[in-house]
């Protein structure tokens, strides 16, 4: 019985398959005797829509209308005509696919229009990529992709391409996280992914993704809100369609969500579609913000309008509520292309081509493929028109964004605020200009309602109603209590904090921020040194929601929180001892000098006493004699200026030059050093201890710091050994470390230093050095992305520029100590260096070259014979040139005086005959010999025994 049943089943099911292919076969060909008698080739198309929903059914009037527009016109010049094949998908994807399959298999369409769910458009995009049909639809899910279903038109714009006007709307109100919820559809799920990576690109985040599912119930929802409720962000994005936003957005009224300090973005599925949402759900939208396509009005789209209302009540009259969007738009604008592709590609009667094998009736393959689909779909890619909805272009296989309008839900509708587009960013009037520049303020859109009937802009986030107060942890440690310090109340066992940065906060928080923020401190405790670092750590694990207290801000602490902007300045630097031994050192007198300058100044003593017996050499007897006694000059007149006590008279003018300018670089000098001696004499006493961290590290000394602190781990990053490394906890800890040599610093930051030397009873005994680097300073810490960290920045400068963080240290530090010591120290002598003196010896060698120059020209001038003489080598000229440099040149006084007695014996000569030996004698005057060079007339002339004889006279 079972058998023969089943057998029954299978002769039905291929009686009614023979039927459907008699009928599908024989519609065709009365299709061809009807197109015969018209003179029109028609073309079979397709058209899927859930005829149930009022989307499907304004699609439906607004393809047919299209249609009829585009024959009516020019009827003459067509030569062909589309014939529509309607079929409805009852809201089911199985349905869809089954009717695509019927259209393929038996009216063998040349392409189908419609498919405005996503679910269904998938399946029936993959059998039209099979069967070279070109697939027309306006589902917008990213996930669809006409580069990857090369038979995929979209005969809209993409779901992505809202993203970043969503993104620019959350930047312009600086809010930092949004939560978005979306319907668990193929629809829903294709924006996620291009929100967060906009989202991101302009600073902000999605904190969590609320997935809601088409069949969930009304207790459903109102459990997923009350979870949203729990949570900070009170910013929403929703991305659904009518049929589940409207029962979304009746809970989250009922719970109380769309009340004032709540922001709800919508996207265009929805925005476009409110017209057909119910006007009670419209009215708990209130202050809702949505963007939608952009569409340009113009008379066309008017008059179409008008006739679509007419026609739409007449075929619909059950419908109630009923308007023209954009997604009709695109459908009549699909049909309008379509029409006009088949029309330019001239597609003729075609059928579909059949594969081999049709046995196995169930296969996809056995319904062939369309010979015109390749032409028809590359004509319908190249074609470009101006439709109702704007200009109808496809790039990439679809719909490209002119513009989006963004909407303020208000009364019974919508009020536009602004628009959006790709090359200007958000403007209040629509501006396509490219040269426009790109902007994201608020005060570019226009007035919003944000719901609870408020102007006041959401900041973006609230402590949840019925949740534990912000959480926020203290450290707790034995020292430093001017800047943090914790107790436990023996009553309540709440804990107390107290100190510097506690106080900031308190001012920052509870009287600075524009909204209240409970909070409840924390005790942390930790045995481990790197205590701050594993306070700042809790952020990350979620166990607290803030940190206070005296936390620097570094660059591995942000990887786990978010820091607000410090509110102290803040860098390392060294406390070391004062010493004052240096006076006691033998060697005191060489420091005023460092030993360049030493070596300089020793320089110039012996090339200007080099220059002087140069000059001097040749007319003062004290400046010759055997080669020592001439050395010795060199070095005694030189060196005897240092104290002014050279006994010796200068001749030479050239000489005088020379000698007044290094008498004045030798006062500079001794003015300097002798300054410079006095101060290390008297303040040196003050010097620091240490003045190099590396100092430190190459003499292998202990270093201390403060327990728990990050500088641990800076001095281990510079290579110090851990083994010299210890820590401390207060002030009188790093006094006895100090103070005993246990240490030969601590190093810590400038703060705290500050704060030790402020205390009389240290500062006469330490002193600072540095800073040896720089670090951002004290700062609150946060969990990442938490929204409350722009808004405490801005609160810390208000306080900052008010005054109130001076009132609130001078509270807790007092005044600085007023310490000679300090003072002293920081006015220090070093030993000079070449450096300061540059100007003074270049002028003191620019006068000393100069005379020498200008001395050597002379005495090349008055040596021209010897230099022009051709019958001397070089050598034998040095040499007589040499003679005539350490011949002492004769005074002025005495060259007179030889001059009128050698005038007048040749006078007493010219009375007597002279001899031929006289004349010959004087002609030979500076003939060259041989043996002896350049040599004058003998000795034995009459003249000259004449010179001699007055001479000889003179010295009587």
């Amino acid at each position: 019985m079972q058998k023969q049943s089943r057998y029954s089943n299978s002769q039905l099911h291929g009686l009614l398959l023979l039927m459907m292919s008699c009928y599908y076969n024989i519609v065709p060909l009365l299709g061809a005797q009807n197109a015969s008698s018209t003179g029109l080739i028609e073309v079979d198309v397709g058209l899927i829509l859930d005829l149930d929903d009022i989307l499907g059914k304004m699609s439906h009037t607004c393809i047919s209308m299209a249609l009829e527009d585009f024959y009516a016109s020019n009827l003459q010049t067509r030569t062909t005509k589309i014939v529509l094949h309607t079929r409805d998908s009852k809201n089911d994807v199985v349905e869809a696919a089954s009717a695509a399959i019927d259209l393929m298999r038996n009216v063998q369409v040349q392409a189908i229009l419609g498919l405005q769910s996503c679910n269904q458009a998938d399946f029936v995009i993959d059998i039209g990529n099979k069967t070279q049909v070109p697939i027309i639809s306006s589902a917008s899910s990213p996930s669809l992709s006409p580069k990857d279903n090369p038979y995929f038109i979209r005969g809209a714009q993409n779901g992505s391409s809202q993203v970043q006007s969503l993104a620019d709307i959350v930047k312009a109100f600086s809010w930092r996280e949004v939560v978005l919820i979306y319907e668990n559809t193929e629809y829903g799920r294709g924006i996620g992914p291009y929100l967060a990576d906009s989202l991101l690109g302009v600073g902000s985040q999605v904190r969590y993704r609320s997935i809601m599912s088409l069949s969930a119930t009304d207790d459903n929802i109102q459990k997923e809100l009350y979870k949203l409720m729990t949570m900070q962000t009170r910013v929403f994005v929703v991305h659904m369609l009518p049929s589940l936003a409207s029962r979304f957005f009746l809970k989250a009224k009922q719970v109380g969500m769309m009340n004032k300090g709540y922001a709800w973005i919508i996207t265009d599925g929805l925005t476009s579609r409110l017209d057909s949402v119910d006007p009670k759900v419209i009215g708990l939208m209130q202050g809702v913000i949505g963007v939608k396509p952009y569409v340009p009005n113009s008379s066309e789209l008017q008059n179409f309008t008008e006739r679509w209302r007419k026609r739409f009540r007449r075929e619909n009259p059950d419908v109630d509520r009923f308007e023209l969007n954009v997604l009709g738009l695109w459908a009549y604008d699909s049909a309008m292309m379509l029409a006009m592709a088949v029309e330019i590609s001239g597609v003729a009667q075609s059928k579909f081509k059949k594969p081999v094998s049709t046995s196995n009736l169930v296969d996809l393959a056995a319904i062939g493929s369309s010979e015109m689909g390749p032409r028809l779909l590359q004509s319908i890619k190249n074609t470009r028109f101006q439709g109702l909805s704007g200009e109808f272009d496809l790039v990439d296989g679809q719909l490209q964004p002119l513009a989006f309008q963004i909407v303020n839900v208000i009364g019974k509708g919508e009020r536009e605020i602004g628009f959006w587009t790709r090359e200007s960013g958000i403007s209040k009037e629509l501006i396509l200009a490219s040269n426009r520049n790109y902007t994201t303020n608020k005060e570019d859109l226009g007035a919003i309602v944000w719901p609870g009937e408020s102007n006041l802009v959401p900041k973006g986030w609230e402590i949840p109603t019925g949740e534990r107060k912000l959480r926020v942890g203290v450290p707790a440690k034995s020292g430093f209590a001017e800047f943090v310090k914790v107790k436990m109340d023996s009553e309540t066992n709440a804990v107390i904090a107290t100190g510097f940065c506690i106080d900031v906060f308190k001012e920052v928080v509870d009287h600075s921020l524009p909204y209240a923020v409970p909070y409840e401190f924390v005790s942390f405790e930790s045995d481990r040194s790197g205590s701050y670092d594993d306070l700042v750590n809790q952020l990350f694990l979620g166990n607290y929601d803030a940190v206070v207290g005296d936390v620097t801000i570094l660059a591995n602490r942000s990887r786990f929180a978010d820091f607000t902007l410090p509110f102290t300045e803040s860098s390392v630097a060294m406390i070391v001892r004062i010493q004052d031994d240096e006076r006691k050192n033998a060697w005191i007198f060489m420091k005023p000098l460092k030993m360049d300058l030493w070596l300089t100044t020793g320089a110039f003593f012996i090339f200007t006493g080099f220059v002087v017996w140069v000059l001097e050499h040749r007319v003062n007897e004290e400046f010759r004699g055997p080669p020592h006694k001439q050395v010795g000059m060199i070095f005694w007149f030189s060196f005897s200026t240092l104290v002014f006590a050279q006994k010796e008279k200068v001749i030479s003018n050239l000489s005088r030059f020379v000698v007044i300018v290094w008498v004045f670089v030798v006062l500079v000098l001794t003015s300097s050093y002798t300054a410079s001696l006095t101060s290390m004499l008297t303040v040196q006493k003050l010097q620091p201890s240490v003045t190099d961290i590396m100092d430190l590290k190459k003499n292998e000394e202990y270093v201390g710091y403060q327990t728990g602190s990050f500088v641990d781990g800076l001095l281990k990053r510079e290579t110090f050994n851990p083994s010299k490394l210890r820590n401390y906890s207060t002030f009188e800890d790093y006094d006895e470390a100090l103070s005993t040599r246990s240490v030969a610093a601590i190093i810590d930051e400038v703060p705290y230093i500050r704060l030790f030397l402020a205390n009389p009873k240290y500062c006469t005994k330490y002193t600072m050095v540095g800073p040896i680097c720089k670090t951002a300073g004290f700062g609150f810490a946060f969990p990442k992305g938490s929204p409350l960290v722009p808004d405490v920045s801005r609160a810390i400068l208000n306080v900052t520029e008010g005054g109130k963080l001076t009132q609130i240290q001078h509270q807790w530090f007092g005044e600085e100590a007023k310490c000679a010591e300090q003072d002293g120290a920081k006015v220090t002598s070093g030993s000079l260096d070449i450096e300061s003196f540059k100007g003074l010896f270049l002028v003191a060698a620019t006068s000393s070259s100069f005379a020498l120059i200008l001395f050597l020209s002379i005495f090349l001038y008055d040596n021209r014979v010897i230099l022009a003489s051709n019958n001397s080598s070089l050598w034998q000229k040095l040499i007589a040139m040499a003679k005539n440099f350490d011949k002492e040149k004769e005074k002025t006084s005495d060259a007179s005086k030889k001059t009128k007695l050698a005038n007048e014996g040749m006078a007493v000569a010219a009375d007597c005959p002279q001899s031929p030996t006289t004349n010959s004698s004087r002609l030979a005057e500076w003939i060259y010999i041989p043996d002896e060079g350049f040599a004058s007339t003998e000795t034995n002339t009459p003249i000259h025994e004449t010179i001699e004889i007055v001479e000889t006279s003179e010295e009587r």
